[in-house]
């Protein structure tokens, strides 16, 4: 297992990451994480933005269904439009 170390929870609810832990992982201002919370246990797991090879393959997929089920460019453009007129 990793080196451990403690911290407080502050009155806003902000715990702050010991800096061995954050310089160890790596963590820098403004890292974003999944909070899970199951009985007296809480882990924080840091959310990356997926690989640009990811990515890509993520919109072939999405393209090829789109294009399936007939949608044009302009029918995303639209919805996009109604929702945003909707908030």
């Amino acid at each position: 297992m990793a080196d451990t170390a403690t911290t407080t929870l502050s009155s806003k609810g902000q715990v702050v990451i010991p800096e061995e832990i954050r310089a160890r992982l790596g963590l820098k201002t403004g890292a974003q994480f999944v909070v899970v919370g199951d009985r007296d246990v809480v882990i924080l797991k840091v959310l990356e933005p997926p690989a640009l090879a990811e990515f890509a393959a993520l919109t072939a997929t999405a393209r090829r269904a789109a294009r399936k089920a007939g949608l044009k460019r302009r029918d995303v453009t639209t919805a996009v439009s109604k929702v945003r007129r909707g908030r």
